[in-house]
């Protein structure tokens, strides 16, 4: 505890994310105790998709429950998230022994609001439309949860059909990532199209700027910043019918989920290029609302509010 001069300042309120043990850190500072404190969770531990490593630690699960139960306010970015969370809640407190308290799930939902993350206002950019094939862009982490052998079928799907694409593969990448983005280097190879990390963010952005098309494959994503920074930049986006996309975008921009998925995202892409090559413009959704500029405001009403519960 070598910030413990720091941590018991008179401030007006604690905002902590769902990262934060925060049970445990009003335990050790009980200072912090008779501070309106506010949680923001911009994930949860109990909508994670399996990867097969899991060991059946509930420890995660735990941690975010007491982080929850210990704050005055907990925010979320999404329903979704907000509603996963409590869910698995209900379904982990059915689990345990006797002696849990009554009405545990429902004094949470009481307490609970959902605020996105804002978009910066750099993320706003005039879309530079390219002639030719429609431009995909995929960017995310190079991990299994974001649905890479999805991805891979796609394309390898969209080739067969003989549809006129051209696809950027960026984001981060790790030591260790699935196999499947290995394969989709090798064939992207053939055509001129990026696959890898991209370092500078101006470059980053000019790709986002040029697509027609931001798409996920994800099987995890509590809000889509990623998606959101490609419409933002004026792409439309291409997403499955599940986890937060569906509160976000409207129903032309959601494929399928599950039988068929791929071949839905195939003919979700075929129909949009049809379009494109008949000089029709793609319906990019407006998220003008998701601005620090716009949301500001509402940032700036639920801290006094929290900060004045006590």
């Amino acid at each position: 505890m070598g910030e413990r001069d720091i941590l018991e300042q008179p401030y007006d309120l604690v905002i902590a994310t769902s990262m934060t043990d925060l049970s445990a850190l009003r335990g050790l500072v009980p200072h912090l105790g008779g501070i309106p404190t506010l949680v923001y969770f911009h994930e949860n531990q109990f909508a994670y998709p399996e990867s097969g490593r899991e060991y059946g630690n509930v420890e995660p699960k735990i941690l975010n429950l007491y982080t929850a139960l210990a704050a005055d306010h907990v925010c979320f970015n999404t329903a979704y998230n907000r509603d996963t969370f409590l869910s698995g809640c209900r379904a982990l407190l059915k689990k345990l022994p006797d002696q849990v308290p009554a009405g545990v799930v429902e004094r949470l939902e009481q307490c609970s609001s959902v605020l996105q993350v804002p978009l910066t206002a750099s993320a706003f950019l005039a879309n530079e439309p390219q002639s030719g094939a429609i431009r995909l862009i995929w960017n995310h982490r190079w991990e299994f949860d974001k649905g890479p052998e999805r991805l891979l079928r796609a394309y390898q799907g969209l080739c067969e059909a003989d549809v006129d694409f051209h696809l950027d593969v960026v984001g981060q990448q790790f030591r260790h990532s699935p196999e499947s983005f290995q394969t989709l280097k090798q064939l992207m190879q053939r055509r001129e199209q990026h696959c890898g990390f991209v370092a500078s963010v101006a470059d980053y952005r000019r790709l986002l700027q040029r697509a027609d098309i931001v798409l996920s494959t994800a099987m995890h994503d509590f809000q889509g910043i990623a998606v959101l920074e490609g419409v933002a930049a004026g792409a439309m986006p291409l997403v499955p019918n599940r986890l937060a996309y569906p509160e976000l975008f409207p129903e032309h921009c959601c494929y399928r989920s599950g039988t068929g998925e791929t071949q839905s995202l195939i003919d979700a892409v075929s129909r949009y290029a049809a379009l494109k090559e008949q000089g029709q413009a793609l319906a990019v959704p407006d998220v003008s609302a998701l601005s620090w500029h716009h949301m500001g405001a509402q940032y700036e009403a639920l801290l006094q509010r929290v900060a004045l519960q006590h």
